[in-house]
């Protein structure tokens, strides 16, 4: 199953935005703590409405705890940043792959980016920063799906 990993997350209603995002299309979440934010269940609950019971979510206490738990489950790491060297529409994305969005504010440290598999990068106009995370998020766990044929044959517009 394809995962989404939020680290260390700035913003609910990011949040609540990529955790029904995930709901809706079968992908687990990883939130990599601290977040800016409360991330107990109540609080997400108010961002992510009645789509949490629809998600899986697991928390990590640190960046160091999921890689610990990300070793042990053999995954790989595809970071989503505006650094990244391969756009993630010609990159070969697996089924069990973990792909990680920075923090609003700030992205990822080095020391995260030098734990990445993979580094992938949706293209943008020149001379402009970076699209809102949560729809960066989107735009690469959609094309991940396609590639990977990870949407479901019944979804979609009914007849």
């Amino acid at each position: 199953m394809l995962r989404l990993v939020l680290y260390q997350p700035d913003i609910p209603q990011n949040t609540g935005t990529m955790l029904r995002m995930a709901a809706c299309l079968g992908l687990a979440v990883e939130i990599v703590e601290p977040a800016g934010f409360d991330v107990s269940d109540r609080h997400l609950r108010r961002s992510g409405l009645d789509y949490l019971d629809h998600v899986a979510i697991t928390r990590h206490r640190s960046f160091s705890a999921f890689e610990a738990w990300r070793a042990e489950a053999g995954l790989r790491l595809v970071l989503a940043t505006t650094a990244g060297a391969r756009p993630h529409t010609d990159f070969a994305f697996g089924p069990d792959d973990c792909i990680m969005v920075g923090r609003e504010s700030a992205g990822v440290p080095d020391s995260v980016h030098a734990a990445a598999d993979a580094r992938v990068v949706v293209p943008i106009r020149p001379g402009l920063r970076s699209l809102n995370v949560a729809v960066a998020a989107a735009m690469i766990a959609g094309e991940a799906l396609r590639r990977t044929g990870g949407f479901e044959p019944d979804r979609g517009t009914p007849a």
